[in-house]
């Protein structure tokens, strides 16, 4: 479980917001969007929390950088493996590479992630803002006198 920490003590940077988050992970072996669920807290350079996906429950822990917004961490699946992230938050989330290392028992996997506070439309998946009308079609009525052109044989 987190520690509690005083909202003074938590990030001010509007990128790094502590919270729950929501985001998605790109697998090649098995395809599609794997969406997870996550609750995270940013602290003086230092970014830990909690969640799950379709492989399991998670923890995780790592660091968080203002200057260039780049991030990196382990997230740890409760009785499974590590999985290595790295990536960078320009302000719409934080997107970046997972990967899996090889070991005795698996192959290197690595994919893609992108991750954002809740609340944020999906920043992967643009919304219309404004929408308007199209122009309805006019139909003119030609004058007599005007000659009407014959279609070319």
């Amino acid at each position: 479980m987190m520690s509690e920490q005083t909202p003074a003590d938590l990030e001010t940077d509007p990128r790094f917001p502590s919270g729950p988050w929501t985001g998605f992970f790109l697998q090649r072996l098995v395809p599609g969007r794997h969406m997870m669920e996550l609750r995270l807290t940013f602290s003086d350079g230092v970014m830990h929390g909690e969640g799950r996906d379709w492989v399991g429950p998670f923890v995780l822990l790592g660091r968080y950088d203002l200057r260039d917004g780049k991030c990196g961490w382990t997230k740890r699946y409760l009785g499974k493996h590590d999985v290595l992230c790295n990536g960078f938050n320009e302000g719409k989330g934080i997107w970046g590479v997972w990967e899996i290392p090889d070991t005795d028992l698996s192959l290197a996997q690595r994919g893609g992630f992108h991750i954002w506070p809740e609340g944020m439309p999906d920043p992967s998946r643009p919304e219309l803002s404004e929408q308007a009308d199209l122009p309805a079609p006019v139909e003119e009525e030609s004058k007599a006198d005007e000659p009407v052109l014959a279609p070319v044989p």
